[in-house]
Protein backbone atom coordinates (compact mmCIF):
# COMPACT_ATOMS: atom_id res chain seq x y z
CA UNK A 1 0.00 0.00 0.00
CA UNK A 2 1.02 3.42 -0.76
CA UNK A 3 2.30 5.12 2.33
CA UNK A 4 0.79 8.63 1.54
CA UNK A 5 -2.55 6.60 0.45
CA UNK A 6 -1.95 4.90 4.12
CA UNK A 7 -1.31 8.22 6.07
CA UNK A 8 -4.11 9.79 4.50
CA UNK A 9 -6.64 6.82 5.92
CA UNK A 10 -5.30 7.14 9.07
CA UNK A 11 -5.30 10.89 8.94
CA UNK A 12 -8.82 11.04 10.01
CA UNK A 13 -10.71 12.79 7.12
CA UNK A 14 -12.33 9.73 6.06
CA UNK A 15 -13.94 9.19 9.53
CA UNK A 16 -15.14 13.18 9.00
CA UNK A 17 -16.46 12.25 5.72
CA UNK A 18 -18.47 9.29 7.33
CA UNK A 19 -19.88 11.14 9.68
CA UNK A 20 -20.54 14.42 7.79
CA UNK A 21 -17.66 16.78 9.31
CA UNK A 22 -15.90 17.24 6.42
CA UNK A 23 -15.77 20.49 4.45
CA UNK A 24 -16.73 20.49 0.73
CA UNK A 25 -13.01 20.42 -0.28
CA UNK A 26 -12.04 17.29 1.91
CA UNK A 27 -15.49 15.64 0.14
CA UNK A 28 -14.27 16.36 -2.72
CA UNK A 29 -11.06 15.21 -2.70
CA UNK A 30 -11.95 11.81 -0.52
CA UNK A 31 -14.72 10.98 -3.31
CA UNK A 32 -11.71 11.36 -5.98
CA UNK A 33 -9.32 9.28 -3.98
CA UNK A 34 -11.97 6.88 -4.09
CA UNK A 35 -12.67 6.74 -7.31
CA UNK A 36 -8.35 6.19 -7.68
CA UNK A 37 -7.54 4.17 -5.36
CA UNK A 38 -9.12 0.82 -4.01
CA UNK A 39 -7.49 0.87 -0.35
CA UNK A 40 -9.51 4.39 0.07
CA UNK A 41 -12.52 2.22 -1.62
CA UNK A 42 -12.39 -0.53 1.20
CA UNK A 43 -11.35 2.00 3.95
CA UNK A 44 -14.41 3.98 3.43
CA UNK A 45 -16.59 0.60 3.14
CA UNK A 46 -15.11 -0.64 6.56
CA UNK A 47 -16.08 2.73 8.07
CA UNK A 48 -19.48 3.22 7.09
CA UNK A 49 -19.88 -0.59 7.81
CA UNK A 50 -18.80 -0.04 10.91
CA UNK A 51 -21.15 3.09 11.57
CA UNK A 52 -24.22 0.99 10.52
CA UNK A 53 -23.31 -1.16 12.66
CA UNK A 54 -22.72 1.04 15.51
CA UNK A 55 -26.17 2.71 14.78
CA UNK A 56 -28.12 -0.76 14.96
CA UNK A 57 -26.74 -1.79 18.48
CA UNK A 58 -27.52 1.77 19.47
CA UNK A 59 -31.35 1.35 18.24
CA UNK A 60 -34.03 1.86 21.01
CA UNK A 61 -36.88 -0.38 19.72
CA UNK A 62 -40.29 1.69 19.89
CA UNK A 63 -42.87 1.08 22.27
CA UNK A 64 -45.44 -1.36 20.34
CA UNK A 65 -48.53 0.14 18.98
CA UNK A 66 -46.16 2.93 18.04
CA UNK A 67 -47.04 2.14 14.08
CA UNK A 68 -50.74 1.58 14.49
CA UNK A 69 -51.02 5.32 16.59
CA UNK A 70 -49.26 6.60 13.83
CA UNK A 71 -51.02 5.27 10.70
CA UNK A 72 -54.05 6.51 12.72
CA UNK A 73 -53.04 10.15 13.31
CA UNK A 74 -52.24 10.38 9.29
CA UNK A 75 -55.63 8.45 8.52
CA UNK A 76 -57.37 11.39 10.62
CA UNK A 77 -55.34 14.08 9.02
CA UNK A 78 -56.17 12.73 5.64
CA UNK A 79 -60.36 11.93 6.82
CA UNK A 80 -60.72 15.97 7.38
CA UNK A 81 -62.22 17.75 5.24
CA UNK A 82 -59.48 20.75 3.63
CA UNK A 83 -60.60 24.74 4.45
CA UNK A 84 -61.71 26.18 1.52
CA UNK A 85 -60.27 29.52 2.25
CA UNK A 86 -62.27 33.32 2.04
CA UNK A 87 -61.94 35.86 0.22
CA UNK A 88 -59.96 39.02 2.09
CA UNK A 89 -62.86 41.94 2.23
CA UNK A 90 -61.76 45.32 3.89
CA UNK A 91 -64.75 44.85 6.14
CA UNK A 92 -62.54 41.92 7.79
CA UNK A 93 -60.41 44.31 9.31
CA UNK A 94 -60.71 43.13 13.00
CA UNK A 95 -60.47 39.64 14.61
CA UNK A 96 -64.53 39.01 15.98
CA UNK A 97 -63.39 35.30 17.63
CA UNK A 98 -66.25 32.26 16.75
CA UNK A 99 -68.89 32.76 19.99
CA UNK A 100 -68.49 30.13 22.38
CA UNK A 101 -71.07 28.27 24.02
CA UNK A 102 -70.66 28.98 28.19
CA UNK A 103 -70.10 26.07 29.04
CA UNK A 104 -70.64 24.75 32.76
CA UNK A 105 -68.10 25.01 34.99
CA UNK A 106 -66.06 28.04 33.34
CA UNK A 107 -65.92 31.74 34.13
CA UNK A 108 -65.12 33.79 31.18
CA UNK A 109 -63.31 36.83 31.73
CA UNK A 110 -62.57 39.51 29.13
CA UNK A 111 -59.85 41.74 28.74
CA UNK A 112 -59.14 44.70 26.41
CA UNK A 113 -58.68 41.92 23.44
CA UNK A 114 -58.12 38.39 25.23
CA UNK A 115 -60.60 35.51 26.02
CA UNK A 116 -59.78 33.44 29.24
CA UNK A 117 -61.75 30.46 30.34
CA UNK A 118 -60.83 29.62 33.73
CA UNK A 119 -62.53 26.45 35.74
CA UNK A 120 -64.46 27.28 38.40
CA UNK A 121 -62.39 24.68 40.86
CA UNK A 122 -59.16 26.95 40.02
CA UNK A 123 -61.27 30.69 41.79
CA UNK A 124 -60.11 29.31 45.56
CA UNK A 125 -56.74 28.13 44.16
CA UNK A 126 -55.86 31.50 42.59
CA UNK A 127 -56.90 33.42 45.84
CA UNK A 128 -54.95 31.27 47.93
CA UNK A 129 -51.78 31.87 46.59
CA UNK A 130 -52.94 35.58 46.11
CA UNK A 131 -52.96 35.45 50.18
CA UNK A 132 -50.07 33.30 50.74
CA UNK A 133 -47.83 35.56 48.26
CA UNK A 134 -48.77 38.76 50.36
CA UNK A 135 -48.73 36.93 53.67
CA UNK A 136 -44.98 35.64 52.22
CA UNK A 137 -44.54 39.72 51.32
CA UNK A 138 -44.97 40.46 55.10
CA UNK A 139 -42.85 38.16 56.43
CA UNK A 140 -39.92 39.04 54.00
CA UNK A 141 -40.27 41.91 54.68
CA UNK A 142 -41.04 41.59 58.54
CA UNK A 143 -37.24 39.70 58.73
CA UNK A 144 -35.35 42.07 56.43
CA UNK A 145 -36.18 44.87 59.11
CA UNK A 146 -35.54 42.62 62.24
CA UNK A 147 -32.19 41.60 60.38
CA UNK A 148 -31.14 45.75 59.49
CA UNK A 149 -32.13 46.09 63.38
CA UNK A 150 -29.93 43.38 65.01
CA UNK A 151 -27.03 44.44 62.09
CA UNK A 152 -27.01 47.82 63.83
CA UNK A 153 -26.80 46.39 67.21
CA UNK A 154 -24.45 44.23 66.29
CA UNK A 155 -22.46 47.23 65.29
CA UNK A 156 -22.94 49.43 67.97
CA UNK A 157 -21.72 46.68 70.27
CA UNK A 158 -18.21 46.33 68.28
CA UNK A 159 -18.07 50.09 69.23
CA UNK A 160 -18.56 49.81 72.37
CA UNK A 161 -16.49 46.83 73.36
CA UNK A 162 -13.78 48.68 71.02
CA UNK A 163 -14.58 51.97 73.10
CA UNK A 164 -14.30 50.05 76.68
CA UNK A 165 -10.44 48.19 75.40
Amino acid sequence: MNTKIEKYINSGILEAYVTGAATADEERLVLQLKQQHPEVRRALYRLETDMELLAQSMAILPPPGSWDKIEAEIDALIAHEKPVPQPFSERQQTYNPPPQDNAPGYIDMESESNHIRVHKAWKWVLAAVFILGKIFLGTAIYFYLENRQAQQQIKDLKTEIKALK
